[in-house]
């Protein structure tokens, strides 16, 4: 593949850019400068890590070394769904529903994807298996994140209206059955608009490196169509399986409303 490198100076010429959007974020109050930066040097430092470690496992195929990096980046992403919200669930349940949905939806995609449909030998080969699951992950916790953090806001915001539901004799789940619809529409927006939008609007992001890699266009079309169906899916699975559990955690065994367990 006729690939162009990159040199210091030309990431330095891009960075020069955040610079100049951070530098006029103060004058005008906006308030981002810092977190601009910080997201900065965050990005550069976590992706010259993880190109590193990369670069090892690429060397190395080992379904022990995938999996244990797959699990780290499934922690992480479990703590930004929970960073995200509002108001968290208090316990193991801030951190551990997001998680759980998570692993449910996007590790039971990428295993289909790679035995079933791309079918590299071995199948946990991590220049598939790494950025397939990090893909499904990284969308996937958008979806979680934006759809729990709409279902928490509404009960607290609707109390009233869902213990009124509650002492006319509806369960839990019709007391809250309409938050629970608008909560995975919210979810759901992000991934229905970027498959609205892709080869008319956008070039999505992994056809757009294969193609500047210099692979075959068409090909690089059909591997988009396979991670936006993919994405699609392990983020509606997750976002479905998270609004159910955190809906289910507002309640308690008696079918009363438990905005305590939130904060």
């Amino acid at each position: 593949m006729n690939l162009i490198q990159l040199s210091p100076l030309d990431l330095g010429l891009a960075a020069l850019l955040v610079l100049a959007l951070a530098g006029i974020s103060w004058p005008l109050g906006l308030e981002l400068g810092n977190r601009l930066l910080v997201a900065a040097l965050r990005t550069t430092v976590q992706l010259a890590l993880v190109g590193l470690v990369l670069k090892a496992l690429f060397a190395h195929v080992d379904l022990g070394w995938v999996a244990l990096m797959s699990l780290f980046m499934l922690a992480v992403a479990g703590w930004e769904v929970m960073a995200r919200q509002q108001r968290r669930f208090t316990g193991w349940w801030g951190y551990g529903l997001g998680t759980l949905s998570m692993f449910v939806s996007s590790f039971a995609v990428a295993i289909l994807a790679l035995t079933a449909i791309i079918g590299p030998e071995p199948w946990y080969t991590p220049q598939y298996a790494v950025p397939l699951l990090g893909m499904l992950l990284g969308n996937t916790m958008n979806g979680i994140a934006l759809s729990v953090d709409r279902l928490t806001e509404g009960a607290w915001q609707q109390r009233a209206s869902i213990e009124g539901r509650l002492m006319l004799g509806q369960d839990w789940r019709q007391a809250v059955a309409d938050l629970r619809r608008s909560s995975v529409r919210s979810g759901m927006i992000p991934i229905v608009n970027a498959m609205a939008a892709a080869g008319v609007v956008s070039l999505p992001g992994m056809m757009t490196g294969q193609i500047l890699a210099g692979a075959p266009p068409m090909e690089a079309v059909k591997y988009q169509i396979l991670i936006m169906f993919l994405i699609s899916a392990g983020s509606g699975f997750g976002t479905v399986a998270a609004v159910w559990l955190a809906a289910r955690r507002l309640f308690d065994e008696r079918m009363r409303l438990r905005l305590d367990r939130l904060r």
